[in-house]
């Protein structure tokens, strides 16, 4: 059986070079099968995962010989950290390998979004000509609102301030003389953030603390046709207060990646039935073609040092 088990995709060059140190069971559909995952891991040493697999004690009670798990990505909340510590086994995230694709994914959105004229393809290929319909507001002048202010969040700050906008950020846990806040205006709270920004783009892990953070009451302390973007993880927001208040046209659009739900349901996914000025993604926001390939060979490198006790 195999050394290193791979339940999800990955990168073919990082696997070709743990394949020529470690006998490697390369299945991304082994995520969608557990009880042939859980086989699988009888005498594996390490896993490597990406944010769909549940790294649970259910899972490691069937890998005894376990060593570490590799996460193709930086979101932990698929991985029982605890328990992977009670047991010894090590956990290596990519960290910082898709930074810049989590980046371009949120400017991208603000612009596709504020400016509105990108969802004309059906109305224009009629003959309908919405011009008037279609006019939009530019990014820059605005105020691009984040909430988290670590390395995703200060990638997107330098680049909305190369577009001309304003930074705001509310992280409590960033001390206050960081010199990061060079580059962004400090909030001293979510709701003043909330009310200030044009933008708002979520970049919290999911936690107790951070669970449905952002919901009914905080969308009403938000700007009229503020524009919300959550590439971060599914639970930060509450899915169903976002998608009534776009219909009411409190908010002026979203941008969801990340989903309480993964992946999102037919029946989950509803709510968002005719909803204009949205943009729905599979949790794709920091997987670029170049992303994933500095994701798996960090990873890969990773696994192999953690193997070889040069971790």
């Amino acid at each position: 059986m195999a050394e290193i088990v791979v339940s999800e995709f990955m990168d073919e060059a990082a696997l070709d070079g743990l394949k020529q140190r470690y006998s490697v069971l390369y299945d991304p559909g082994l995520v969608d099968a557990s009880d042939r995952l859980h086989a699988e891991l009888a005498e594996a040493i390490a896993l490597i995962v990406r944010n769909r697999t549940q790294v649970r004690a259910d899972l490691l009670d069937r890998a005894p010989r376990l060593r570490c798990v590799g996460r193709l990505g930086v979101g932990l909340d698929n991985i029982d950290l605890d328990e992977c510590r009670r047991r010894g086994i090590a956990v290596h995230p990519a960290t910082g390998a898709n930074n810049l694709s989590v980046t371009e994914y949120v400017i991208t959105a603000a612009l596709v979004l504020l400016r509105g004229a990108w969802f004309s393809s059906a109305a224009v290929a009629q003959g309908l000509w919405p011009r008037q319909a279609l006019m939009g507001r530019e990014l820059s002048g605005r105020t691009m609102g984040l909430i988290g202010f670590g390395a995703i969040a200060r990638e997107v700050s330098t680049r909305a301030r190369a577009l001309g906008m304003e930074i705001a950020a509310f992280d409590p846990h960033v001390a206050a003389d960081d010199p990061a806040w060079q580059q962004a205006r400090r909030m001293a709270s979510l709701d003043e953030l909330l009310g200030l920004a044009d933008v708002i783009s979520l970049h919290v892990p999911l936690t107790p603390g951070t669970a449905r953070m952002i919901g009914a009451e905080q969308i009403t302390r938000m700007r009229p046709g503020a524009i919300l973007i959550n590439a971060a993880r599914g639970g930060i927001v509450d899915e169903q207060a976002v998608a009534e208040a776009l219909k009411a046209g409190r908010i002026g659009g979203a941008a969801l990646d990340v989903f309480e739900t993964e992946p999102l349901t037919a029946e989950a996914g509803a709510k968002f039935a005719g909803i204009p000025n949205l943009v729905l993604t599979p949790h794709i926001a920091g997987v670029t073609e170049e992303s994933n390939v500095r994701v798996s060979q960090v990873v890969a490198e990773k696994v192999m040092a953690e193997l070889e006790g040069t971790a």
